[in-house]
């Protein structure tokens, strides 16, 4: 069974900072993409952070300079350091691994609460 299980959310003030950890079990860790997604509410989930098998990083322009994905694959584990965190950035964020091939699997974890207040 794949297990994807988030902590590190909470609340914080605006410029403040949050570090976001994700333990992963029962997927072949290093081949998978493993990424951070965000959902506001009323909004539609949104990729943040992406972190490749092969060490490639994408970053949603909202969050450039700002978030910093990381992975460490001997943990099996995936994070995401938030710097100067504004409000806008307030929303349930998930973790995120997938398989890189047509029809590969993809799993979620349960999410974690990031509220930044003003």
């Amino acid at each position: 069974q794949v297990q994807l299980v988030e902590s590190g959310g909470g609340l914080v003030q605006a410029g403040g900072s949050l570090r976001l950890s994700c333990a992963a079990s029962g997927v072949i860790f290093s081949i998978t993409r493993m990424a951070w997604y965000r959902q506001a509410p009323g909004k539609q989930r949104e990729l943040v952070a992406s972190f490749s098998s092969g060490g490639n990083t994408n970053y949603a322009d909202s969050v450039k300079g700002r978030f910093t994905i990381s992975r460490d694959n001997a943990k099996n584990a995936v994070y995401l350091q938030m710097n100067s965190l504004k409000p806008d950035d307030t929303a349930v964020y998930y973790c995120n691994s997938r398989y890189p091939y047509v029809g590969g699997n993809d799993y979620w974890g349960q999410g974690t609460q990031v509220t930044v207040s003003s």
